[in-house]
């Protein structure tokens, strides 16, 4: 959530959006945590594997935990067990299937099965960002399977790749993160009062503050994602009634869906079981009216009195530090929404205090909206584009292989696996993905071959391994840079693994598989285009208009009313992030999300305003003909844009 975007530098005249798109990259600090589990992830279960004479083994193994380490992001321990651990099944699943297929199927319906995998594969990334990592996880172990010569069956080779995934995932979940021991000090206090109490000595006080910290650090992340949502909070009080109000809303946003997904991750018990836990839980709900009223205090347009953002500032110290809150600014009640915030203000305060759980208003998916989703049209539209660019990838590999262009050695996995990476709309647009990886596989390529030329076999292409694994998380800020990591890396193993130095030939089937994905991406499909923009336009819209419909109802059900806002700005967020992908696509793509952006911008402020009415109605019970005018003003601008991206729908 620290990380920003660097722009492209402009020389001269502005680059077009899909050329600047590939030289964009994300700054911030390095992630020290997640280099040293990438250290500790692949290099030690390859040395393993090879002082127990099991190198094809560790191989698997290893390229489990460094797809492991590409899905490792920021965030609380319990999410991250989602989005490792489903990948991983997905992973082992496909190497199971790639496996048996490759050993007992030619090279057609070998073709067809995984042509048919892709596209179950497409339609699953549609659900979201862990169903994409299981998706691509699939497609690329089920390549690996067929097409990688492994001695051991294939229920051992899937027993590895989770052994290596869940290697990385149990570090994910016992190694503290550095500087997160700051811990709770009132969990040391309370249980070293008891041992002093009991056994009458000092021994409780001094274990008071280590004790708690100690006890505490598993949830550094949730700790961390809440405190943003303060400091979020703060950032949207400062620029109220300035040009930077629009995008302090949508970074809000985005700490609000971070929070929520830290919190909301899986769990044994249905509630928090913990006072910690429960305490987190408390303060991120404390945090929903707080960005009630600063939204709305941005609407009116008008800059609010320095001291306002002085208390969410202070609650969010208090979050990280694990304290009381403390005392809060005076406040200032002039108007509705200042109201509001201070009312909210002493609301955090007392939560803080308590520390009682409450519903983190999370979004409920059914399998039937899941299913949905995979079998709409956006879903239909990702699963047959790269089930084809897959599928075309693998005839093609079969027909080099059979041909014997790669002569004695069987790495044909190369080509389809590297399409896999390539046609995923959600890792960015088409063409800078092609750009970065091209450029990436050849420098990857070239400084592996020096690496090769110099190195000890095995211990030092074990060495590498563990030195690329720590690379591949401070590399993920550019598509490229993670490409050159994870390509040395891949080169690394499979020399491991026995086969000879391939640097020639991965360079020549990596622009391969950009052509193919080129061509591909860019033919011609039945049905109309740009039907993931659409139907995420769909989602926003039913989400806006369902939130203001109970805004207008007067429901007192703020639980409700906080639900449903949090869905509606959730899925704005996921709108506009496809939108700005579609819209770096090169001209003949882009022009089929054309207006899709202008909708999303009349949604958000018909969502802000919704806001705005909420906040003015808890204080005076009924809305300004200021209020009453923009809501008629964006519901008819929106019913006019919208039928410009997709079918027209009748607004009410």
């Amino acid at each position: 959530m620290s990380r920003t975007v660097r722009p492209a530098r402009r020389v001269g005249l502005s680059l077009p959006p899909w050329i600047a798109h590939a030289l964009r990259a994300q700054r911030g600090p390095v992630p020290w945590s997640a280099v040293i589990r990438g250290a500790l992830a692949g290099g030690p279960l390859l040395l393993a594997a090879v002082l127990a004479d099991r190198a094809s083994l560790g191989v698997v193994a290893a390229i489990a935990a460094m797809l492991a380490g590409i899905n490792d992001r920021p965030g609380s321990r319990r999410t991250s067990v989602r989005r490792i651990g489903v990948p991983a099944l997905a992973g082992a699943v496909g190497l199971l299937i790639g496996t048996y297929a490759g050993q007992h199927l030619g090279a057609v319906p070998l073709t067809l099965v995984l042509t048919g995998l892709g596209m179950v594969a497409g339609g699953v990334s549609a659900a979201g960002t862990v169903g994409s990592g299981a998706g691509t996880q699939l497609l690329v172990t089920s390549a690996v399977g067929a097409g990688m010569p492994l001695p051991e069956p294939g229920w051992q080779s899937a027993l590895a790749f989770l052994a290596g995934a869940g290697w990385l995932l149990a570090l994910r979940l016992v190694l503290p993160t550095p500087g997160s021991l700051t811990g709770d000090s009132r969990i040391g206090s309370r249980i070293g009062s008891r041992l002093d109490s009991r056994f009458g000595t000092r021994l409780g006080t001094r274990l008071d503050s280590r004790l708690g910290t100690r006890l505490d650090f598993r949830f550094d992340g949730e700790r961390a994602a809440v405190a943003d949502v303060y400091d979020a909070v703060a950032a949207l009080l400062d620029a109220a009634g300035t040009e930077q109000a629009g995008a302090r809303r949508a970074a809000l946003t985005a700490a609000l869906d971070h929070a929520q997904d830290a919190l909301a991750g899986p769990r044994l018990r249905r509630y928090a079981s913990s006072a910690a836990e429960r305490r987190l839980h408390a303060q991120y709900a404390a945090a929903l009216p707080l960005g009630e009223a600063a939204t709305a205090l941005a609407w009116a347009e008008q800059a609010v009195p320095a001291r306002a953002s002085e208390g969410p500032r202070r609650l969010a110290a208090a979050v990280r530090g694990s304290v009381h809150a403390g005392p809060l600014p005076a406040p200032t009640r002039t108007e509705p929404a200042l109201r509001a915030l201070d009312d909210a203000l002493l609301h955090a305060a007392e939560a803080f205090d308590r520390g009682r759980g409450r519903d983190l208003h999370t979004r409920r998916r059914s399998v039937v909206s899941l299913a949905r989703t995979v079998l709409g049209a956006g879903g239909r539209e990702y699963g047959l584009r790269v089930g084809l660019c897959f599928g075309a990838s693998v005839a093609v590999a079969q027909a080099l292989h059979h041909g014997h262009w790669y002569g004695s050695h069987q790495h044909w996995y190369w080509l389809p696996a590297t399409a896999v990476f390539l046609v995923k709309p959600d890792l960015g647009p088409l063409v800078s993905r092609v750009l970065c990886r091209a450029a990436g596989t050849v420098s990857g390529a070239l400084v592996f071959a020096g690496f090769a030329a110099v190195l000890p076999r095995p211990e030092g292409l074990v060495a590498l391994v563990a030195v690329c694994g720590a690379l591949v998380p401070v590399a993920a800020r550019h598509f490229a840079a993670q490409t050159t990591v994870v390509t040395v890396l891949v080169l690394a193993l499979v020399m491991v693994g026995g086969e000879p130095q391939a640097s020639v030939s991965r360079i020549g089937e990596t622009l391969l598989a950009c052509a193919i994905v080129l061509v591909v991406g860019h033919l011609p499909l039945p049905g109309q285009r740009g039907g993931g923009i659409r139907a995420r336009i769909d989602v926003a819209d039913a989400a806006a208009h369902a939130y203001l419909a109970h805004v207008l109802s007067e429901s007192g059900d703020r639980a409700a009313r906080w639900k449903l806002r949090r869905e509606a700005y959730r899925t704005l967020a996921e709108a506009r992030a496809a939108i700005a992908l579609a819209a770096a696509e090169l001209p003949a793509l882009a022009r089929h999300s054309e207006g899709a952006d202008e909708v999303a911008a009349v949604l958000e402020r018909l969502v802000d305003t919704t806001t705005a009415c909420a906040v003015h109605l808890d204080d005076t019970g009924r809305l300004t003909p200021r209020h009453t005018d923009r809501l008629a003003g964006l519901r008819d601008e929106l019913a006019e844009r919208r039928g410009r991206v997709g079918r027209h729908r009748t607004l009410a």
